[in-house]
């Protein structure tokens, strides 16, 4: 599994917001007023995998060093015990962040596109001034998300091996 290209994340923000512009142009009066806590799911969903990322990170770093310390297969530094991680939770919670990566892309480029057209509009319609925070909410909640995705996808991440740790390898030209 490859990880994400920041550059696809951007032109998806990009593509959506374009369309969102227009479609919000076109139908902006009959839309329905967008509230303030609409993107709160997406924050819900940032928050939650931020914590996710910090909690298997400090994971796999104490069950690096176990296994790097001679006899202390079962202990950190610490001396706590360091419960093991499960290789399948680590693949969906990769899978997790990827697809919550270019999903806070599409919301980001949704609310940018949202806010590019009322947010000149403040002054002139009264609707806008609500839209506008609801839009500025969905933006920080949408790259705050990106953001965490990104940061759970890192912490999947296995770091490479040397042929010289491991002596079951074989033996390299």
């Amino acid at each position: 599994m490859s990880p994400v290209r920041r550059r696809d994340l951007g032109i998806l923000a990009v593509g959506f917001a374009l369309a969102a512009w227009l479609l919000v142009r076109a139908l902006y009066g009959e839309l329905p007023p967008l509230d303030w806590w609409l993107p709160a799911p997406l924050a819900v969903l940032a928050v939650a995998e931020a914590l996710g990322a910090r909690t298997l990170k400090a994971r796999l770093d104490g069950l690096r060093e176990a296994r790097t310390r001679p006899g202390a297969a079962a202990a950190t530094s610490r001396d706590v015990p360091v419960r093991p991680v499960e290789p399948m939770l680590v693949a969906r919670l990769a899978v997790l962040a990827q697809a919550s990566a270019y999903v806070g892309a599409v919301f980001a480029g949704v609310w940018t596109g949202v806010l590019a057209h009322v947010g000149p509009a403040v002054g002139r319609l009264q609707a806008a001034g609500g839209d506008t925070v609801a839009a500025l909410i969905g933006i920080v909640s949408s790259a705050g998300l990106v953001v965490a995705a990104l940061w759970l996808e890192s912490a999947c991440r296995v770091p490479p091996s040397s042929t010289d740790d491991d002596p079951h390898l074989g033996v390299s030209a």
